[in-house]
């Protein structure tokens, strides 16, 4: 029988969350860096006159990063909880794309093609594996700045629409990762199922012990036990929900 509680924590070893640490810290550099209040600078910088571009990239980033951190957290006892976090996290990830994407159109400019020289050197970089001891906190953080130099002549340019670009594929390959978490996600649901499930197991398995066997089922053959019901007590086979045999006391 599986164990009652999931492995849980755990996320600061996924790419999909090293990336997502990326893409938070450089949408907050890119929104300082390029976004102002003051007209004046609109040749160099895009006008966002109260903050709100500023706000809503910043707050996407974020639940990108933390939607991931809070889904591993709980999938000890909710894979459910797990899967829609996870999936909120690459929600608030595309909503982020879309803003580059118009930070980019609105500069008259092009989305780079995924054959473009630029593209392709972007998408060959990997990941190095998170190498953790008993740090996790403070390695996790260097094991992000380390990943992050492998990006720095696209995100460290002057050209607006060069970090904005950069952020796409960045943002794009944190979304592929995170659709292969939630796939992972829901065929483990499938083979041990959800937490819930798992405790009506462990009780009735613990119920059983202290019951002596009784008959065997006239269906499956295994040990039968006592059960109650709005009718009165009723032999139950001991597979059940598999097998829903049963015999009258």
């Amino acid at each position: 029988m599986p164990e009652l509680f999931d492995k849980h924590g755990g996320f600061r070893r996924l790419h999909s969350f090293t990336l997502a640490t990326i893409v938070q810290i450089e949408t907050l550099r890119f929104c300082r860096r390029f976004l102002t209040f003051d007209h004046r600078e609109t040749d160099t910088k895009f006008y966002d006159p109260k903050g709100r571009q500023y706000d809503q990239m910043t707050q996407a980033a974020r639940s990108g990063r933390q939607n991931i951190i809070e889904g591993s957290e709980r999938s000890s006892t909710s894979k459910d909880t797990e899967m829609k976090l996870t999936d909120v996290a690459r929600a608030s990830l595309s909503e982020l794309r879309g803003d580059f994407e118009i930070l980019i159109l609105d500069r008259n400019e092009l989305p780079w093609s995924v054959h473009s020289p630029e593209a392709k050197a972007v998408n060959a970089i990997s990941l190095d594996a998170a190498p953790f001891s008993d740090d996790m906190v403070h390695e996790s953080a260097k094991h992000a700045l380390v990943q992050r130099k492998k990006y720095a002549q696209w995100l460290d340019a002057k050209d607006v629409v060069v970090v904005a670009n950069a952020m796409l594929i960045i943002i794009g390959r944190a979304l592929n990762m995170l659709k292969s978490q939630i796939e992972a996600q829901g065929k483990a649901f499938e083979e041990t199922g959800g937490f819930s499930e798992r405790l009506m197991a462990k009780r009735l398995e613990a119920r059983d012990k202290n019951q002596p066997p009784g008959p065997e089922c006239p269906v499956c053959s295994k040990p039968m036990r006592q059960r109650k019901s709005a009718k009165g007590d009723f032999w139950g086979c001991s597979g059940f929900p598999d097998c829903k045999g049963t015999r009258p006391v």
